[in-house]
């Protein structure tokens, strides 16, 4: 069966991550039905500013407004069975941790929760302070994972891209996606 996955992109640093998942989504794209996309103002500024193009545009997904509450994943009936927020902000998360579906990708978030489907937020901030910490818990109270941008180097990575997949990886592994990329104690 293959699979309906919502990506958001915040306005969060960390783009790299964003491009690496869409790279790894655009890779994999036999095992899925469709990848739908919703970046907000800030995510499409900080990825110009971080990664020099607009790339973004360019994978062949279904992009959609950040107000288009007509996207399918606006509603639980879509059966979109999971969403990556990737990177995400401590806003974004703030607002789903509180219930606030002000925007799509808050609404898609809070839709996912609801149903009981499979939210990853990839949260890059850094130090935390003890609200991000509650809006953490919250949100894994509510089914969600929180999946701290924290890259490995165990696999010895060379360039940004090497590094950001070290997270990517374990993202898509928690999204029950069978990666290749580096294991611990295994030869990759």
């Amino acid at each position: 069966m293959k699979r309906k996955i919502i990506v958001g992109i915040t306005g969060a640093s960390g783009s790299v991550y964003a491009k690496v998942l869409l790279d790894k989504l655009k890779s994999i794209s036999t095992d899925l039905e469709k990848v739908g996309v919703v970046m907000s103002d800030n995510a499409k500024q900080v990825w110009e500013y971080e990664l020099h193009n607009r790339e973004y545009e360019n994978y062949g997904f279904d992009f959609y407004d950040k107000n288009d509450f007509m996207a399918p994943f606006a509603s639980g009936s879509a059966k979109y069975d999971t969403m990556i927020v990737c990177p995400c902000s401590m806003g974004t998360l703030a607002r789903v941790a509180t219930g606030v579906s002000n925007d799509l990708m808050t609404r898609a978030a809070d839709v996912i929760l609801k149903e009981r489907r499979k939210l990853i937020m990839v949260v890059r901030d850094t130090p935390f302070s003890l609200i991000h910490i509650n809006n953490m818990k919250t949100v894994t109270e509510a089914g969600g994972i929180i999946c701290p941008a924290n890259p490995s180097f165990y696999s010895l990575p060379n360039t940004f891209e090497k590094l950001a997949s070290t997270v990517v990886d374990r993202v898509l592994d928690l999204a029950g996606f069978d990666v290749k990329g580096y294991r611990w104690s295994e030869i990759e």
